[in-house]
């Protein structure tokens, strides 16, 4: 996938948004959980909203920390002790949320389009940098849906819309 002569970042530009629309659909969830709910699990042996943050951070930064030139699961990261049960801070919660972000918007503000056919590691499989992109959109793209459906359920009939309203589709 060859850059246009204005060397722009099409592919990247759409992951990217991609990428923030799911942070803020996250954001906005959380934002409805009151402390104690981060930490509840959505049912028996089920992941909570503190674990799943954990765990995308978790991916996040190492998938995205030398993304080009070392294998996207790093020596360092403890996979399964991100699914602990744990009892943080809204602000530890937070942290943890825009350090990951964090880790994956600096590594794409680097990259061209040019960089797209360039072969990366995740688990020592090779993917070119699109297919990686792709999957990693899709892994976050999951994990919020599942913090969205969690402190929608816990929300009930509080809940307050984080997307497109029901009858604002625009159809008659």
């Amino acid at each position: 996938m060859a850059e246009d002569a204005a060397g722009t970042r099409r592919f990247v530009t759409s992951i990217e948004f991609e990428f923030r629309r799911y942070k803020r659909l996250g954001e906005r969830a959380i934002g409805q959980l009151d402390d104690a709910e981060i930490a509840l699990p959505a049912g028996e042996g089920s992941n909570t909203v503190a674990s799943l943050v954990w765990h995308v951070s978790g991916n996040f930064r190492s998938r995205f920390t030398d993304f080009l030139t070392t294998d996207g699961e790093k020596p360092w990261r403890n996979r399964d002790g991100e699914f602990e049960p744990r009892r943080v801070s809204r602000d530890a919660l937070m942290r943890r949320w825009e350090d990951g972000w964090t880790t994956l918007f600096e590594a794409l503000s680097g990259l061209r389009d040019s960089d797209l056919d360039r072969v990366v590691r995740i688990r020592g499989v090779e993917h070119r940098v699109d297919e990686a992109l792709h999957r990693s959109v899709c892994h976050a793209a999951y994990h919020v849906g599942q913090i969205v459906y969690f402190a929608k359920i816990r929300r009930g009939v509080e809940w307050q819309e984080i997307g497109m309203r029901r009858g604002a589709s625009g159809r008659g």
